[in-house]
């Protein structure tokens, strides 16, 4: 366990008293593609299509053993340079009256980073003192598989909400709103921020990690980890004419794996931060401004959203993303969800 006295020791550096830490940055959009290291590594194509931000260190196979983001990735589409993570979710479709699917395309939040070509915004949050991920660990928060608001409740994290314009921070739900969205929807992911402290995955991808009880972590699971949340916006703004909405008055939406309630809402989480960086920026209460892309986090160093947006993988699985679909990707390989 010599590298959990490095980071106990690592923490013990940080400020006396709580900390508070709230890092916010932008990660453009790394690829959208059919793979998925974590739940099927190895597979290509995966059953269902990810949209994908972080270090393009991204493969068919990220091994949590062998394959370190940190030194094998040359860019990462987030904005503090040393962190080479990768996050992803699902991603969204319309589909029409006829039946059709169109991909919907994500934006830039528009609390400051709207000059991002599409991604999601990434927080690493913390109320005390916490030990940062270390090299190999990953988890997953979430089920494609649940179709109701209970099952969907035992993640009471993962979350949509109706823009009507980018302040808009209420009105939470946890499946696909049934009204048009003025401003699009956002989806929120929050992970788990306890740790079992020997573990960095587990077969699930969920067991290693547990939400705490009572603000504090369970014996099972007693190390405070940061919190990782996910903003992201889908502009769902060009089919919001209702009358091309389904004829029965339902929403049109449907994610990528075929659930059309949203109670499917999951992601995952690879850890690539370099060295120390990300210890070091939970030590120092980095804390970015909410209402501009500023990053308020001397130790880390960041580049700006037009670099983010240099950094892009080429998609592997070579099909049609972009035109009116007769069925959703890997729809052949699954079965209809839904």
């Amino acid at each position: 366990m010599r590298w959990l006295s490095s980071f106990l020791a690592a923490v013990a550096l940080a400020p006396a008293g709580v900390i508070s830490t709230t890092l916010r940055f932008s990660c453009a959009q790394l690829a959208v593609d059919r793979l998925d290291p974590i739940v099927n590594p190895g597979q290509n194509p995966t059953p269902h299509l990810h949209q994908i931000v972080g270090g393009n260190a991204f493969n068919v196979t990220m091994d949590h053993e062998a394959h370190d983001q940190a030194t094998t990735a040359t860019c990462t589409s987030c904005q503090p340079m040393e962190d080479f993570s990768n996050y992803w979710t699902a991603v969204l479709f319309y589909k029409a009256r006829n039946g059709t699917y169109k991909r919907v395309s994500t934006v830039g939040n528009g609390l400051g980073y709207t000059a991002s070509n599409g991604g999601q915004t990434v927080y690493y949050l913390s109320n005390g003192k916490v030990i940062a991920f270390i090299p190999g660990f990953r988890m997953t928060v979430g089920n494609p598989s649940y179709k109701t608001q209970a099952e969907a409740r035992k993640n009471p994290a993962l979350q949509f909400t109706c823009l009507d314009s980018p302040m808009t921070r209420s009105g939470y739900r946890y499946d696909f709103p049934t009204t048009p969205c003025k401003g699009g929807i956002m989806v929120t992911v929050r992970f788990p921020t306890c740790w079992n402290g020997k573990h960095t995955d587990s077969p699930d991808h969920q067991s290693h990690v547990a939400y705490p009880v009572s603000r504090k972590c369970p014996s099972t699971h007693p190390v405070a980890i940061p919190e990782v949340f996910y903003e992201t916006y889908w502009d769902t703004r060009p089919f919001n004419n209702k009358a091309d909405w389904p004829a029965d008055g339902s929403q049109p939406f449907v994610w990528s794996f075929g659930d059309n309630t949203g109670y499917g809402n999951h992601g995952d989480y690879v850890f690539g931060w370099k060295g120390d960086a990300l210890q070091r920026a939970m030590n120092a209460k980095c804390n970015s401004d909410l209402i501009n892309d500023k990053v308020n986090c001397p130790t880390l160093k960041l580049q700006s959203i037009a670099d983010t947006n240099r950094c892009t993988v080429k998609r592997r699985v070579k099909e049609d993303l972009d035109s009116w679909l007769k069925a959703l990707p890997g729809s052949d390989m699954r079965g209809d969800m839904r």
